[in-house]
């Protein structure tokens, strides 16, 4: 018997994998394209910013897609009621959970309303939230002792105790007044007898024994730098300033003692942390501002 001939389409023709089906070509080219459209469907809806019914584990729930992280809603509890979360009611989690929606939902529409265009409040919670995110490397990394230690000798006076020094000023008109008048005091004069010799007048009203600080306020810097050189008992030459001609008579004067590091090194660790904030800070407001396109107008330029 002779076989009869094979059809493209018979059993035969799809047994042979050398001969050409066009009915096996278009199954599995149809086969294709529909398993080309369920993965890109896959990867679509599982894409970043895309819709999902389905809740990541480490979130509690999802907010118009925005999710409420799982840790914060566990403190969140820890914080209202004291208590391990698992030892919380029902009640009490719907209620949390119910409360952190609400805020999500007013949260997103703020953002909907640029809230933070017109309200100072939002401009400056957010203003404060940036700065922290900015400096939260600087917060999170520990100096060595070396890094402080060096910090710390480039800045002594930081860190010294307060000094005492009490301090009377005697202005007189010219120096040759002044000059007697200290000439007295120097030979055992009271300040009110040399003001009575020299004709002068008290000046600057120091008030007894008074801080650093507090002088160099009531005196000014000039007089203050040289009252600080004085030991007790001792009087100045005579210091010409716009208003007459200054004698600083000193009966004490306890200079600022420097700290040893080890009592110090807990405000130099907050200073030196505090100017490498500063100095972050600074950087990324420079880095945005040179990606912004920032307008001026003509008249404040």
């Amino acid at each position: 018997m002779t076989a009869e001939p094979e059809t493209p389409g018979s059993a035969a023709a799809w047994r042979d994998p050398t001969r050409v089906s066009i009915s096996r070509s278009f199954v599995l080219a149809g086969a294709a394209a529909v398993i080309g459209l369920l993965l890109a469907g896959a990867g679509l809806f599982s894409a970043r910013g895309t819709s999902s019914l389905v809740i990541p584990p480490e979130d509690i729930a999802l907010v118009n897609q925005q999710p409420i992280a799982r840790s914060d809603f566990l403190a969140q509890l820890r914080t209202l009621y004291g208590v391990d979360p698992a030892q919380t009611t029902p009640a009490e989690r719907r209620r949390v959970l119910d409360d952190m929606i609400r805020e999500e939902l007013l949260v997103q529409r703020g953002k909907e309303l640029d809230v933070a265009a017109f309200d100072p409040d939002v401009r400056s919670a957010m203003v404060a939230a940036v700065e922290q995110s900015v400096a939260a490397d600087a917060m999170s990394r520990a100096p060595r002792d070396a890094e402080l230690h060096a910090y710390y000798d480039a800045r002594r006076d930081r860190y010294a105790g307060e000094g005492t020094i009490t301090v009377r000023d005697l202005v007189f008109d010219g120096v040759d007044a002044a000059s007697l008048a200290a000439q007295a005091i120097r030979a055992g004069a009271g300040p009110e007898t040399a003001l009575a010799r020299g004709r002068g007048h008290e000046g600057h009203k120091t008030q007894g024994e008074e801080f650093y600080f507090a002088a160099r306020i009531h005196l000014g810097d000039a007089l203050f730098d040289a009252a600080r050189r004085l030991r007790a008992n001792e009087v100045s030459a005579p210091i010409t300033q716009p208003d007459g001609v200054h004698l600083l008579v000193v009966s004490q004067n306890t200079p600022p003692l420097a700290r040893p590091f080890e009592a110090a090194r807990d405000q130099v660790l907050n200073d030196l942390r505090t100017e490498q904030i500063a100095v972050l800070q600074a950087k990324s407001v420079q880095f945005l501002r040179k990606r912004a396109n920032i307008l001026i107008a003509g008249d404040v330029r």
